[in-house]
């Protein structure tokens, strides 16, 4: 009897079995090859993001052995290189791969598609990555949505696509080649995707959430019996209010869709009269959370430089600082700023940051230091394990003042004010901040200085800048702003923007 030919099945950011459109669709062509590529994108994604999608993988890899008695193919190369190469060898004709529209997967995917001519094959590729197709998310113009709102607005009335259905509990395998002429096998024993974080590993390990599938779904139960308070606790870094999702949603082990459903339906089911109704207004809450996540994602769509240049063009010349001594100071957590360092150690242990505190640290990073974006957003993208593409950029954009929807520019984050109404008793800073105020060093503050490379200095315990700090930055940020804008002194809109400026100089 002749052995089928397999389908393949090219597992790339969507490691769940669960609104799985391109692995049920492999499922009907018959057994299923799946592929995992540590290609060139992956390679130069930041060190904690590839750490942290090993552990994906791995729990993935568990699963696809209970459900088929094998486990995933892991070959090192470009898809133009392996799949021709696969389906020469296995006889398969399709390559089914759920998308994930980032501009290197873009071109990646292209590239695939030429390679397969020559050998009759084809890529076919599912949606699963979003809530909706960009093309249902349209303004009355046909065009794509600018601003947040009407954008959240109008994905609310059109509704998100409808997860699919799971993955069957068992299903029909294919045996991985022993093999590939000219590529490279590796096992999943042993391999190591972020060699670069040397003992950091141990850190993130220490301090890490459960990772896969299972734990998603478990994640977003536990949120939904705690959402009522999620408003207005969402913005206290001191207390444990926000899903935690943001790893899974980045790694695919929970759909945007499966997460909209059983939301809405919580929602929904708690919104009858009587206590449920404050549960119901923190799921919707936190479904606007997930908007902004997709407005991001629709916005990178269109302007696949966004994470390159700026999104307002007109900020091109705005005379952003470089690489230096404060930039370094800022990575290490060592401004002397509470809030921002204690955001910044927190980012380097956990490989999360909450993201008030975001915003905070990359306030001070881009007003009051004047560095540029785009330096904030290459650390946040080698430290941060939730890492995603398209909101990293997006948001950096947005406190900087020159992308979407933005803050303006000169509405400046102050730090000491932030810490004093959403970290009202110092416990955040006491957790990250090594003898914060005198105190004894927290677990959290230690596993920091022991996981610092070898070259860095950093002050243990930690110590505090001037008051005066504050406003000497803001101040700076302000005046340069003013040069910036009457350089452009002829753009719409330039003098209301210049009164603007004069109005909230003393009153931010």
């Amino acid at each position: 009897m002749t052995t089928p030919a397999p389908a393949l099945y090219w597992l790339s950011r969507d490691f769940r079995f669960s609104d799985n459109a391109a692995l049920n669709a492999a499922l009907g062509h018959g057994p299923v090859l799946v592929v995992f590529l540590l290609d060139r994108q992956t390679r130069e994604q930041g060190a904690a993001s590839r750490w942290r999608l090993q552990r994906a993988l791995e729990v993935f890899d568990a699963g696809l052995k209970r459900r088929s008695g094998q486990g995933v193919m892991i070959l090192r190369g470009e898809a133009e290189e392996v799949f021709p190469a696969l389906v020469q060898l296995t006889g398969a004709r399709m390559v089914h791969q759920n998308d994930w529209p980032s501009p290197q997967m873009r071109q990646a995917q292209s590239h695939l598609r030429e390679a397969l001519r020559s050998v009759a094959g084809e890529l076919k590729l599912y949606t699963g990555h979003l809530l909706a197709s960009p093309q249902r998310i349209r303004t009355g113009q046909g065009g794509a949505f600018r601003v947040f709102t009407p954008f959240a607005r109008a994905l609310r009335r059109a509704g998100a696509d409808r997860p699919r259905p799971d993955a069957p509990r068992q299903f029909a395998a294919a045996e991985p080649p022993a093999e590939v002429h000219g590529l490279t096998v590796l096992p999943l024993s042993g391999l190591n995707l972020a060699p670069d974080l040397h003992r950091g590993a141990a850190v993130l390990e220490r301090f890490a959430l459960p990772a896969g599938e299972a734990a998603a779904f478990e994640r977003l139960d536990q949120f939904f019996d705690r959402a009522g308070p999620y408003p207005e606790a969402r913005d206290r870094p001191d207390i444990d209010a926000c899903s935690g999702l943001s790893e899974h949603l980045a790694l695919g082990e929970i759909s945007p869709r499966s997460l909209w459903a059983l939301a809405s339906l919580r929602a929904e089911a708690d919104s009858a009269p009587g206590p449920g109704g404050a549960a119901a207004a923190g799921v919707e809450k936190f479904l606007s959370e997930v908007i902004w996540r997709e407005f991001a994602w629709h916005l990178l769509l269109e302007d696949p430089q966004l994470t390159s240049l700026p999104w307002r063009r007109d900020w091109s010349g705005f005379p952003w600082r470089g690489e230096g001594e404060d930039l370094q100071r800022w990575q290490r957590g060592e401004t002397g700023i509470a809030l921002v360092d204690a955001g910044l150690r927190e980012m380097w242990v956990t490989g999360r940051m909450h993201n008030r505190v975001r915003m905070v640290v990359a306030s001070w990073l881009t007003k009051h230091l004047l560095i540029d974006w785009r330096l904030g957003l290459r650390h946040f993208e080698n430290c941060l394990t939730d890492w995603d593409p398209a909101s990293n950029a997006m948001n950096w954009q947005w406190v900087a003042g020159c992308g979407p929807d933005a803050s303006p520019f000169f509405r400046i984050f102050n730090p000491e004010t932030q810490a004093a109404k959403f970290d009202p008793k110092g416990q955040y800073r006491a957790r990250w901040l090594a003898g914060w105020q005198g105190g004894r060093t927290t677990p959290e503050a230690a596993a920091f200085l022991a996981s610092l490379p070898s070259d860095w200095r950093v002050s243990a315990p930690w110590a505090g800048a001037s008051g005066a700090l504050l406003q000497s930055g803001r101040s700076r940020a302000l005046e340069e702003y003013r040069r910036f804008k009457d350089s452009d002194a002829d753009s719409p809109g330039a003098a209301a923007e210049s009164e603007r400026l004069n109005f909230l100089r003393d009153f931010i």
